[in-house]
């Protein structure tokens, strides 16, 4: 997942919605090929099995995609990955709100550090002129940490059903919006097959190993492993393209990164020490 802001800084041509359109093909075929041999079923057997939390949890994931995919090309891969790092932290104050987990002190604290780490991030865009690139990855974020909300509300141990509707939802917004500006769904070969490498591998695979994974690991364990993604995604256009970070960059991000990292380590620790049933 870590090699997706890599996949945007080759594209030459190609704009937002026709990324969205091709990467959301090869990223529902993906997770359609998985389900089937994993779940052991036809595609149609597949298809009939999603109910209406699926598409509760794929149309939030489709908004998130959305913003994800233009924060990428408004802002530096570094800022998005750094500032959508941050999601566990408003999926705490999310489920808070509304199912009423009262998020623990440590929570709290973590999530101060993470917002000053997010300011220094902001600020930084905003006077590089990428302010609205960090609002899309803010959004983002709020979106993917509602889906894991509506996942966990509704008990949703498997959310592949859910990524495939909001794939779905992305191709059809993909191509609407990229009919009526006037684009089209005309792309290179180059880059479209960077867009459909993109989708199958740097998402489609991506978050199916992540949602396989996560029924075998604490969650706590989960959010930390995850975040290698966010460490290394600002490395790759680095090493090959030279898009450096900003020390705004460097020091909010290291804010973040180290918030998520004590808020697991506690998590972990809970888990651990908790009385076993």
């Amino acid at each position: 997942m870590s090699f997706v802001g890599l996949y945007m800084r080759l594209l030459s041509q190609a704009d937002g919605f026709q990324i969205l359109f091709f990467r959301s093909l090869s990223l529902c075929l993906i997770v359609l090929m998985v389900c089937c041999l994993r779940r052991k079923v036809t595609p149609l057997m597949f298809l009939k099995s999603i109910d209406k939390n699926d598409f509760l949890i794929g149309s939030s994931l489709s908004l998130a995609f959305v913003c994800y995919v233009f924060a990428m090309l408004y802002t530096t891969v570094a800022s998005t990955l750094l500032i959508l790092s941050a999601t566990p932290f408003i999926a705490a104050i999310i489920g808070w709100l509304w199912i009423n987990e009262r998020p623990r002190s440590i929570t709290w604290i973590a999530m101060a550090f993470a917002m000053v780490g997010i300011y220094f991030m902001v600020r930084s865009g905003y006077q590089l002129g990428n302010s609205f690139g960090n609002l899309l990855a803010l959004l983002s974020g709020f979106w993917f940490a509602l889906m894991l909300v509506m996942a966990r509300h509704v008990r949703k141990n498997d959310i592949l059903g859910g990524t495939f509707v909001g794939g779905a939802i992305c191709i059809f917004i993909g191509a609407i919006m990229a009919l009526i500006f006037g684009t089209g769904l005309k792309v290179t070969t180059q880059d479209l097959l960077i867009i459909l490498g993109m989708g199958a591998f740097g998402i489609g695979i991506g978050i199916t190993l992540v949602t396989w994974g996560a029924s075998h690991v604490p969650a706590a364990e989960v959010s930390i492993l995850v975040l290698i993604e966010s460490v290394l995604g600002p490395v790759w256009p680095w090493l090959f393209l030279n898009e450096a970070m900003t020390l705004s960059e460097i020091l909010g991000g290291t804010l973040v990164l180290g918030s998520v990292v004590v808020f697991a380590i506690f998590s972990i620790r809970t888990e651990t020490n908790s009385p076993q049933n």
